[in-house]
């Protein structure tokens, strides 16, 4: 499936990591900045088709005005499902997945997805209903990160997360209520981390496949993080614990 993604940097990360995936690009005929003519340089070295628009086209293409002067059409990365995570993890000597339970807001997906390439997580699982897919949205935001971090969509979460035990994962599900914080767990074996929805957390399936419950302190008056923050810390928590601890 093919979709629209626009912005200077969005073009450039899909420029470095998957060039073959765009179809054709336009641009605004009357910019000129350095950063936009190296993108079309490339782009024409390329081969991929570049036509050169006035601004208000490239509005009613991107559907925003943020655009940067740049619109592409690329075929987005397909996720997997669970034949494909099987495969994965067969590879894998000491697996590292993030799972999102419900979560529906495509900046906090791709956010996810960004720090999980930063923290060399080996892809994120989420359930095929009611949750976001790969969107233009989760791709701008995740900046490359969408080409880099496998995204599994499965059927019903609470049978794989079953299966992730029995293949040797422990399951770590983030909850304000848990009575021990991050810092206080071993994540540094294989694991997925278990994140919940916006709002609402884990459901309460998802919460009894977990074998252990944590949290961040809060040492201020806010109760709780933004979701992709709250991901980011505890993904490198557990980077810290698997490659920098002891």
């Amino acid at each position: 499936m093919s979709q629209r993604i626009y912005g200077l940097h969005a073009a450039a990360a899909a420029l470095k990591h998957a060039p073959e995936r765009i179809q054709r690009v336009w641009v605004d005929g009357k910019r000129r900045d350095r950063r936009l003519e190296e993108l079309r340089q490339r782009l024409q070295e390329l081969g991929i088709p570049v036509v050169e628009t006035e601004r208000s086209r490239l509005d009613r293409l991107a559907g925003d005005s943020h655009h940067q002067g740049i619109v592409l059409e690329v075929i987005l990365p397909a996720a997997g499902d669970e034949q494909t995570l099987a495969e994965r993890i067969k590879g894998i000597r000491k697996p590292f997945f993030l799972v999102l339970d419900q979560v529906q807001d495509p900046h906090n997906l791709g956010a996810c997805l960004r720090t999980c390439d930063a923290v060399g997580a080996h892809g994120v699982i989420v359930p095929k209903d009611r949750s976001v897919g790969l969107t233009p949205t989760v791709c701008k935001v995740a900046s490359g990160a969408a080409e880099t971090v496998p995204l599994y969509r499965v059927t019903n979460l609470a049978r794989t997360l079953v299966w992730l035990k029995e293949t040797g994962l422990w399951l770590y599900g983030a909850a304000g209520e848990a009575q021990r914080t991050a810092f206080e767990a071993d994540l540094s074996g294989p694991l997925a981390l278990v994140v919940g929805a916006e709002g609402r957390g884990l459901r309460r399936l998802t919460r009894e496949r977990c074998d252990l419950l944590i949290g961040l302190p809060m040492k201020g008056q806010v109760e709780s993080l933004n979701l992709s923050v709250a991901a980011g810390v505890l993904l490198y928590e557990c980077l810290r614990q698997r490659e920098y601890a002891g």
